[in-house]
């Protein structure tokens, strides 16, 4: 589990230990600074000098700017994120390399730390105004940008005169060099990851009328260096884009006082259960580690068991010709550890199932009244409704009796159609249903809330898809899924989880036909073993992604199942 922060929780962390004693705030500035050229040099060793970059070595190791070797451009911004910008400059100056710095704003009005800094390197070379002139007169491509504007600092639309030297520069003298960024590319909101755009460029005569992409498009950010723990918008939307490749550098806070700070102390004893996430404030991302999946014993079986000590999932399928992705949905359930499944179809659909599925038992589900005789029986504990049932008046007489027996579901695909045009079935989801739509499902279920999600931020923190749903989990009383590369989990309590396949974890090949549905068989199979609804959503869109990086490129629906035991044995499971 990493626990991410909004941009809030960072600096009361940050505030309440210079409050202690335990450190200052130029100490932490220097270590983030430290932190962003050792990233730097592990990330371009050919950049590195063999000392690395403190302390200063002797004169006679110094490059020779003569030659033109390493030259780095450092844009500073008005704020701490500024601040870090001028201790990244010096250390590069004492590594030998030739630093140019540029300033958007007034030196007079930096906060105290980052005025320090910028004093120490004013004793060592120039700061320039970031404007659009003065970066053209630098002359030389670098071989190196760092981006120092803003950070998690911006609250507000960029204003069109930084937009602009942005632009022009990037156009000028950036294509192929390396930008780093620190903490968050300059443009995007640090809690949503959204940008919240430029000013407009009718009152500077002498600028452009237009200004189509944000700061973070034009530099064209390679490495995004984080400090003590991720944050949320470096997980979500443009961020996911922008930031390249994200790094997160310790600067000394303590782990335990963080939380305090935060009142997430975990209780131990709680952190063994199944459960865990709900002793932290914030969000998690990639929540289950190997570690604590081992803990969960997700195949652990004794000899008195029995299939059904680890639950039973019916999966409601299509039609004639329609029934390829209930089946997809119910290998996944079997795969993740359900003891038994079967799958209920219309009776002209029994033949094709019947050809097609060996493990997974049938069940002729001709209209309620079967469906209502099938539940009778009390080992059946998880449906998935949805995949490939369509959106027939008959259809939506099965969601119905689903959720009236008030067993643990899964409600997908069509299921959510019906759910999103009737009020009456919407009005029956309870705390044991996940919803796992993707965006034009959650936009058909929750007009209003996918509205303001997609309407352009003009302030920060911007709404983000982790408020949507928060507030879409409240609204529906159960848990939501919300699919995508940034896949966020709510339940109604206000419990957030992100699990993102992004940045090293990214699997672009999710995107095949037929994932979603398995990723409805896997939540299903994980709440008939037992799971909780949030939990089970939560373990299911990790295995989801870990089965996809497992198997690689390439990767059609049906392999996400078959790589379950192999994704299980590297766990130790």
């Amino acid at each position: 589990m990493t626990e991410l922060l909004t941009a809030a929780q960072m600096r009361a962390i940050e505030a309440a230990a210079i409050a202690s004693g335990e450190v200052t705030g130029l100490e932490l500035m220097e270590r983030a600074g430290r932190g962003v050229v050792e990233a730097i040099f592990e990330e371009w060793p050919e950049l590195a000098p063999s000392w690395g970059p403190a302390p200063k070595p002797p004169e006679y190791f110094l490059q020779n700017d003569e030659q033109g070797l390493h030259r780095a451009v450092v844009l500073c911004g008005p704020g701490n994120n500024g601040g870090d910008g001028f201790v990244v400059a010096r250390l590069l100056r004492e590594a030998g390399w030739h630093v140019e710095v540029f300033l958007y704003g007034d030196a007079e009005k930096l906060p105290p730390d980052a005025r320090v800094n910028y004093e120490r390197w004013v004793a060592m070379g120039k700061v320039l105004p970031l404007t659009g002139a003065s970066m053209d007169a630098c002359g030389q491509i670098p071989n190196l940008v760092v981006d120092a504007v803003l950070g998690t600092g911006l609250s507000r639309p960029i204003k069109a005169d930084l937009a602009d030297a942005i632009r022009h520069y990037s156009w000028t003298f950036l294509s192929g060099v390396p930008v780093v960024a620190i903490d968050m590319p300059t443009g995007l909101c640090a809690d949503s990851g959204r940008s919240l755009g430029v000013t407009s460029l009718e009152d500077v005569a002498s600028l452009p009328k237009t200004v189509s992409r944000t700061p973070a498009e034009e530099l064209g950010v390679s490495l995004t260096v984080t400090f003590h723990s991720q944050k949320i918008g470096q997980y979500l939307d443009y961020a996911t884009q922008f930031c390249g490749k994200l790094v997160c550098k310790e600067i000394g806070l303590k782990r335990r006082d963080a939380q305090r700070v935060l009142g997430s102390i975990p209780d131990p004893a709680t952190a063994r259960k199944r459960n865990p996430a709900a002793v932290v404030t914030g969000l998690e991302w990639d929540f289950y580690t190997p570690e604590f999946m081992q803990g969960q014993s997700i195949l652990d079986k004794t000899a008195t068991d029995h299939k059904y000590s680890h639950g039973h999932a019916l999966i409601l399928s299509g039609g004639v010709s329609k029934g390829g992705a209930a089946r997809l949905a119910a290998r996944g359930a079997l795969r993740v550890g359900a003891g038994a499944v079967t799958v209920g179809c219309p009776p002209a659909a029994l033949i094709e199932n019947a050809a097609q599925l060996n493990a997974i038992m049938l069940r002729n589900v001709k209209d309620v009244a079967a469906l209502t005789d099938i539940l009778a029986d009390d080992r059946i504990n998880a449906l998935c409704l949805g995949p490939g049932m369509g959106v027939s008046d008959e259809s939506r007489d099965l969601v119905e009796a689903g959720l009236k027996s008030g067993r643990a579901m899964v409600l997908d695909a069509d299921a959510l159609t019906l759910i999103g045009r009737d009020a009456p079935l919407f009005a029956m989801l309870h705390d044991r249903c996940v919803l796992t739509p993707h965006a034009g499902e959650f936009a058909r279920l929750f007009p209003d809330i996918a509205k303001r999600l997609a309407a352009p931020a003009t302030k920060g923190p911007a709404y983000s898809k982790v408020d949507a749903t928060r507030d879409a989990a409240r609204r529906a009383g159960c848990t939501v899924l919300f699919k995508g590369p940034d896949t966020v989990i709510a339940d109604p309590s206000g419990r957030g989880s992100i699990n993102a396949s992004v940045y090293e974890r990214s699997a672009p090949w999710l995107a095949t036909a037929g994932s979603g549905d398995v990723l409805a068989g896997f939540i299903t199979g994980l709440l008939a073993r037992g799971f909780g609804p949030m939990q089970a959503a939560e373990s299911g869109a990790w295995l989801h992604t870990e089965c996809a990086l497992s198997f690689g490129p390439g990767l059609i629906a049906e392999d996400l199942p078959d790589e379950l035991p192999k994704v299980f044995r590297a766990l130790g499971l």
